[in-house]
């Protein structure tokens, strides 16, 4: 029997997914899959996203608005599904660890060291929630997960189990120094999977805090002789201390007397020869020295000529080391400096910072989202990137609002809406007493509401009456231009999105876009299968018309397997 997964696929989507099945090896990981109740309650009601206007921030015009969202993240993840599938950059995810201690639910009870499924419910948890955001990662998008040592081979599986496409790639980062104390071992780091295509450059390379030169020259060992590898023995060619170009691989049968000659007009060619008169080679073969031409300097040593380089930019490594790094200082403290209230374990803010800029893909326009917000570290990220570099990175903050601390606070409201609100406007430290200045920015705050999901006439013009706010999301347009109880329209620098309730006042609302200069996308409400091209044919090569709501349960039928 053919899984509903399979019911709402194109036939190219079905050979598609044939041919990825047929690839595939099944390995090493099995578990028992846990009923989830945030997950049953998709089967009656369909989640939509509302905006609470009341905690808008806006301060800078010219950004980009970014979004926080209240609510389960299954229900979230389940929504951007529709406004966000297949548009983002960077998934950054730091989901609960399962340490044993009580530090997340399932099904409303907290998952202590006891529970028999402790494993199981976890792997269920992370698979229902991984396998949706797939979904919404550009074909060229990276996703980044942390975790420690309890899960972290468990999620090693999982993710090639998942991104079976993709390389998974795991690197540590010594987030406590000090170490936590285990009965054998002293733990000092977490790790960090980054999954992305398996063809292609994806991971940037890093900038040098090391500007000291070092011999272009190979030396020393025995691969440095020039027999070893014939294609980085040539001359560079110097005038007046500069280098000014490059020469051809020398011939076998040529051998220099010494490393510099002078040849006309004072240009000096210099060869890779040591000293005692050694070929040797340079580090780079002739075909690739011009990429890091810049990087080569000369200098004067003993009346000779000798090349260094000054490495600007390194591969990352897969271990991270740096004092920045650490949990307590640039996570514990630094939040506590900003907010009342207490977090668990948040995040360094620069090991998340480097997790972002060691992907490529780290644009000036990308889009981060992360499922597992929290405390609101990677908003933080991503204002200080943009603070930094004037970009205009935008984030997607998903989280609950439980009071995990019994200490009154929500994690939505009152720590990472309020976190994300003093950095863009600033605020004072309340440990160290100095005004911190502003990051900028924008944000808007939604939360998860429930329409039936039953296809009545009655349900469906409830859910048009709550759809607006994801519409905005999905079209990125949040700047009423005008609206009513039969029509609205919004827009942005980018095109415009018209929305009609009533599809009687079509020629009311065709009146006002005649007046618009620019491209509309309109979503138009019908109970029937109506799609209204043949009113709009005057306007065709500036709209696009998508009916309500079938639209959208055709999105969510295909995400919950209806």
């Amino acid at each position: 029997m053919m899984s509903k997964k399979y019911l709402n696929f194109s036939k190219d989507e079905l050979i598609k997914e044939i041919i990825q099945l047929k690839k595939r090896k099944k390995f090493g990981l099995n578990w028992e899959n846990k009923r989830e109740e945030v997950i049953d309650k998709c089967t009656s009601n369909i989640p939509l996203l509302k905006e609470d206007s009341k905690k808008k921030i806006l301060v800078d015009k010219n950004k980009p608005i970014n979004l926080l969202i209240e609510g389960d993240n299954f229900h979230s993840l389940s929504c951007l599904n529709y406004t966000h599938y297949k548009k983002i950059d960077i998934i950054y995810a730091d989901p609960p660890y399962n340490n044993g201690k009580k530090d997340w639910k399932y099904n409303n009870d907290f998952v202590d060291k006891e529970d028999p499924y402790r494993h199981s419910k976890w792997l269920s948890f992370m698979y229902k929630r991984l396998s949706i955001a797939k979904n919404l990662l550009k074909p060229d998008g990276v996703l980044i997960c942390t975790i420690d040592k309890n899960e972290q081979e468990n999620l090693g599986l999982l993710l090639r189990e998942i991104f079976f496409e993709k390389t998974v790639v795991c690197v540590s980062i010594i987030h406590n120094p000090g170490g936590i104390q285990g009965d054998n071992f002293s733990y000092t780091n977490e790790f960090a999977y980054f999954v992305y295509p398996k063809k292609g450059v994806y991971i940037s390379k890093k900038e040098s805090e090391d500007n000291k030169p070092r011999a272009f020259r190979d030396w020393g060992k025995p691969t440095s002789k020039r027999s070893s590898t014939k294609t980085m023995f040539y001359p560079i060619f110097v005038k007046n201390n500069k280098i000014i170009g490059f020469g051809d691989v020398c011939d076998n049968d040529f051998h220099p007397k010494k490393s510099n000659i002078i040849l006309k007009d004072g240009v000096i060619a210099v060869y890779p020869i040591d000293n005692d008169g050694v070929e040797r080679k340079w580090r780079f073969k002739r075909d690739s020295v011009e990429e890091i031409a810049e990087e080569l300097i000369c200098k004067n040593i003993k009346n000779e000529i000798s090349i260094f380089r000054i490495k600007k930019n390194y591969r990352w490594k897969t271990v991270w080391t740096d004092k920045k790094y650490s949990a307590n200082t640039f996570g514990t403290k630094l939040l506590n400096n900003i907010i009342k209230g207490n977090f668990p374990f948040p995040k360094s803010l620069y090991a998340v910072m480097d997790c972002i800029k060691a992907v490529l893909h780290d644009k000036n326009n990308s889009i981060i989202l992360d499922f597992f917000a929290g405390s609101g570290t990677t908003g933080h990220a991503v204002l200080e990137l943009n603070k930094n570099d004037n970009g205009n990175r935008k984030f997607i903050l998903c989280t609950n609002n439980e009071d995990n601390n019994n200490d009154g606070l929500g994690v939505a409201e009152d720590i990472c809406y309020k976190r994300i609100s003093k950095l863009i406007k600033g605020y004072k430290g309340i440990r160290d007493k100095k005004f911190h200045k502003g990051l900028g920015g924008n944000l808007s705050y939604f939360k998860t509401i429930f329409c039936p999901s039953s296809i009545t006439d009655k349900n469906k013009k409830l859910l048009l009456s709550e759809i607006k706010d994801m519409l905005c999301i999905k079209e990125g347009k949040f700047n009423k231009i005008k609206e009513n109880k039969d029509f609205s329209i919004y827009g942005n620098k980018e095109g415009y999105m018209g929305i009609i309730y009533n599809h009687q006042e079509i020629e009311n609302f065709k009146k006002e876009i005649y007046k618009i200069d620019g491209k509309f996308n309109i979503y138009i409400f019908s109970l029937g299968e109506d799609d209204f091209e043949e009113e709009f044919d005057v306007f065709s090569k500036k709209i696009n018309i998508l009916p309500l709501p079938d639209a959208i349960l055709r999105a969510y039928n295909k995400i919950f397997n209806r």
